[in-house]
């Protein structure tokens, strides 16, 4: 690879890390647009999944920083949740380690389809506080550790699924719903991150350019989080992710 094609990849990755550290925060979602990105660049399954993790990590510490000084979460208050999503998440990245290579390029598109599917045709969260449907303990067994092993086996749309679980069943506002979120994002994603890293599958140097973009995207998309820009960004990062799929599955 010469220079110059180098230095527009990592230019690539930085945009595709700011932008979705700012989606993130504000929407969730931002690993449909980071994850077949790197794919993209030619790593393969495992280095995707492993790379993503570390990039992401980075861009929910800088949310959950934010939305922590501001006051509107303790996650000492939520302890058995952020335990369970560790241990989940955990699961999922030894799960996937464990998968052949070849397995993996056949069923990873298929997932990225089904999850943007998902992203666009799913339940849209309302914004005020509901009724507590469960329990914080069970809240934490079925959503948490659900939606960390779903994050550590692949990934993409977890911070949507968090929210939405804060919200229909602990019955959060969408703003509360949305900085308790980046709590259970940021655990799951270290504890797949160390896992990955122990396996020998992160790319450190394209991962830690897209972090830097997180960084940055993931502290402006907090700040201006009531203002919920889905809808404009929902039909981008799902067509993106849709075509890139499409390209992975048959090839060219």
């Amino acid at each position: 690879m010469s220079e110059l094609s180098l230095g527009y990849e990592l230019l690539l990755l930085f945009a595709t890390g700011l932008f979705a550290g700012g989606l993130d925060a504000v929407a969730g979602g931002g690993g449909l647009l980071t994850l077949p990105v790197l794919l993209a660049v030619g790593l393969s399954p495992a280095e995707a999944l492993a790379t993503n993790k570390l990039q992401g990590s980075f861009g929910t510490l800088s949310s959950s920083f934010y939305f922590i000084r501001h006051g509107l979460v303790d996650p000492r208050e939520i302890l058995v949740p952020i335990t369970l999503t560790f241990v989940g998440s955990a699961l999922g990245t030894l799960l996937v380690q464990y998968l052949d290579s070849a397995f993996l390029t056949r069923i990873m598109p298929l997932f990225l389809i089904l999850t943007a599917l998902y992203f666009w045709f799913g339940p849209r969260i309302r914004e005020e506080e509901r009724k507590q449907r469960i329990g914080q303990g069970m809240f934490a067994l079925t959503v948490g550790f659900t939606v960390g092993f779903y994050d550590g086996f692949f990934g993409p749309g977890a911070g949507t699924f968090f929210t939405f679980g804060f919200v229909s069943l602990l019955g959060f506002s969408l703003l509360r719903a949305t900085a308790h979120t980046k709590i259970l994002n940021f655990t799951s994603n270290i504890a797949s991150l160390l896992l990955f890293a122990a396996g020998g599958h992160v790319v450190w140097q394209l991962g830690l350019v897209m972090a830097a973009g997180q960084l940055i995207g993931g502290r402006i998309g907090a700040r201006h989080a009531h203002r919920r820009g889905s809808r404009l960004i929902r039909p981008l990062i799902v067509s993106v992710c849709i075509l890139i799929s499409l390209k992975l599955l048959f090839g060219g």
